[in-house]
C-alpha cells in the first residue's frame, strides 16, 4: 500500500511525517546484535539529537557527542557506545516514526554527502542509453535494443581499472560506442561527485523531491559508506539518489541539477557501525532490494547484489578522501547502483518514472529498510535547518 503520510510542523522546520511505519518494518532483522546509531529530532529538547538504538528505544548520546560527525572522530568510539550506560530515553523508534516524539533524521549531520556514480553494468548501459537518447524517455527503448547486446555483454564482469578494461575500451572505440559514462565506469578513475551538501539529507519516512521540470526520474537505491575525517569506513547505510534521467541525458553537465534538488537525497534508516558481527567483507555480498508501489495500482521490484559492482567499496573510499582531497567532518560515500527502472508504466515504451505519492522502500536485512513517498521538491519541506541553525541550537542547549 502506499501509505499516508502528513506534515509535522516542529515550530523551527516541517518534517514529513508517516503514520504507518513502525520499528520493525525498518530495523535490521539482527537488530538486537547490530550496533546502530542514528539521528533525531526530539520534541523534549527541541533540537536535534544523535542517538543509540538499544531494542526499539532511542537513547540521547548528546552527553557523549552534539553531533553523529564528533562522535565517530572519537578514539575507540565504538567501545565508548557498547559501554554507555544511563543514557537519556528519548522514547521508542515508533514514537519518532509516529511523530508524537519528534521525527526521525538521516543519520548524519555535518559529513559531505558524496556519491560515485556508474559502478555497475547495468547502471553503465542506461546512461549511455540517457546520453544517446539526449534525454527523450521515448527513443531509450529503441536504442536499448541495440546497444543491450552489444555493450551489455562487453562490460558485465570487467573489473575497472584493468586490463582487460583497457581492451574492452579499445573495442568500443573502433564500433564508435566509447562514451563518458564508459571512462569512469570502467576507467582508471572513478566518478565521484558531491550529491547534496551536509544537514540537507532527509531521513526515513520523508518525503523525497523530484524537480518539477522532470519527466524521466527514478530512485537510485544504494548501499553509502560512512567514512572518518581519516578515511577509515567504520560503517554503512542505506540511500536513494533520486535521480532525474532526462535532465542528465541532456547533458552531463546537468548532473549537479539532475541530483542536487530539495529532498532529493534520502539516508537511513539509521547507519550501522562495523564490529566483529559486521564486516566490510559481509557488507560486500549483501543484496539491495526496492520496491517501488503507486497510487495508481502500479508496483516494480527489484535486487542488487553488491557483489556485481565494478570496484571494491575500499578503492572509492580512496579514490574519494586522499592527500589530495579531505573532509574534516568525514563523509558519507553512495556507491552506486545497478538499478536503471525501464518498467513501462505510462505507456509502451516510455519507460518506467516517478509519479506523485509513489512509496519507495530500499531494504537489505543486514541495514533495515529506508522507506519515503514521492513528492515535487518544491511541494516538500523546505531545508531550513543548516550548520549554522545547528551550531545556535546546540549553544542553547548548552552542548557547545
Amino acid at each position: 500500500m502506499a501509505g499516508d503520510h502528513r506534515v509535522v510542523d516542529t515550530g523551527r522546520f516541517r518534517l514529513s511525517s508517516t503514520t504507518s511505519l513502525r520499528a520493525a518494518d525498518i530495523l535490521p532483522e539482527d537488530a538486537a546484535d547490530a550496533l546502530l546509531v542514528g539521528r533525531v529530532w526530539s520534541n523534549s529538547v527541541d533540537g536535534p539529537c544523535p542517538v543509540l538504538v538499544r531494542g526499539e528505544r532511542l537513547l540521547d548520546l548528546s552527553s557523549v557527542s552534539a553531533t553523529v560527525s564528533g562522535l565517530l572522530e572519537l578514539e575507540d568510539f565504538a567501545g565508548k557506545l557498547q559501554a554507555a550506560v544511563e543514557l537519556p530515553d528519548l522514547g521508542s523508534i515508533d514514537d519518532f516514526l509516529s511523530g508524537q516524539a519528534g521525527q526521525l533524521l538521516a543519520p548524519i549531520d555535518l559529513q559531505a554527502v558524496k556519491a560515485a556514480g556508474v559502478t555497475f553494468a547495468d547502471s553503465m548501459l542506461e546512461r549511455v542509453i540517457e546520453e544517446q537518447a539526449k534525454g527523450d524517455a521515448s527513443r531509450a527503448s529503441d536504442i536499448r535494443k541495440q546497444l543491450a547486446p552489444v555493450l551489455g555483454d562487453s562490460l558485465r564482469g570487467v573489473v575497472a581499472g584493468s586490463e582487460q578494461a583497457a581492451r574492452v575500451k579499445e573495442l568500443l572505440q573502433e564500433m564508435n560506442l566509447w562514451s563518458q559514462y564508459l571512462e569512469v565506469g570502467i576507467g582508471p578513475d572513478a566518478e565521484i561527485f558531491t550529491k547534496s551538501q551536509p544537514m540537507s539529507a532527509v531521513g526515513c519516512g520523508w518525503m523525497v523531491g523530484i524537480h518539477p521540470i522532470s519527466q524521466w526520474n527514478n530512485p537510485e537505491p544504494e548501499v553509502a559508506l560512512v567514512l572518518r575525517s581519516t578515511g577509515e569506513i567504520v560503517g554503512a547505510t542505506l540511500g536513494n539518489d533520486v535521480n532525474l534521467r532526462d535532465v542528465e541525458g541532456r547533458s552531463a553537465l546537468l548532473l549537479g541539477k539532475a541530483k542536487d534538488n530539495n529532498a532529493s537525497c534520502s539516508i537511513g534508516p539509521f547507519v550501522r557501525l562495523f564490529d566483529s558481527k559486521f564486516t566490510l567483507e559481509e557488507l560486500g555480498r549483501v543484496r539491495v532490494a526496492l520496491s517501488v508501489e503507486g497510487k495508481d495500482g502500479f508496483r516494480m521490484t527489484g535486487e542488487s547484489p553488491m557483489e556485481a559492482i565494478s570496484r571494491k567499496p575500499s578503492d572509492l573510499a580512496r579514490q574519494l578522501l586522499n592527500r589530495n582531497h579531505q573532509y574534516p567532518d568525514g563523509a558519507v560515500l553512495f556507491l552506486g547502483t545497478m538499478f536503471a527502472p525501464v518498467k513501462d508504466r505510462r505507456g509502451a515504451g516510455q519507460g518506467f518514472t516517478h509519479e506523485i505519492g509513489d512509496r519507495v522502500e530500499i531494504s537489505t536485512p543486514l541495514l533495515g529498510r529506508l522507506v519515503n513517498w514521492v513528492d515535487r521538491s518544491d511541494a516538500c519541506p523546505e531545508w531550513t535547518f543548516g550548520v549554522g541553525a545547528l551550531m545556535k541550537n546546540l549553544a542553547k542547549r548548552g552542548l557547545l
